[in-house]
């Protein structure tokens, strides 16, 4: 038996350009519980590509930043991949 889908938690009303497609695909991934999308700012760099890279681990999973242009957002992920396996399944969800 396969396990359910995770779940994409819808805090804010803006997000980065692409981003929700993604993280539908990650919640989709096996392991991941729970996607949160977090806070939005602004940062004086520019990315001209979406990027999602894992930033620290939290109680229960791991804090992504997601970056885009020169906007900068916050992802929680709950899940019990390691790193590594997180890392991967990122890669996956953005080709």
């Amino acid at each position: 038996m396969s396990e359910p889908p995770g779940r994409l938690v819808w805090n804010h009303s803006t997000h980065i350009s692409g981003l929700i497609p993604v993280l539908e695909r990650l919640t989709r991934q096996p392991g991941i519980k729970t996607v949160t999308p977090g806070a939005l700012s602004c940062a004086r760099g520019r990315i001209p590509k979406l990027q999602l890279r894992v930033s620290i681990p939290i109680r229960g999973g791991y804090k992504l930043v997601a970056r885009k242009g020169s906007s900068v957002q916050e992802v929680f992920v709950v899940t019990d991949l390691s790193q590594s396996e997180l890392e991967a399944a990122i890669r996956r969800c953005l080709e």
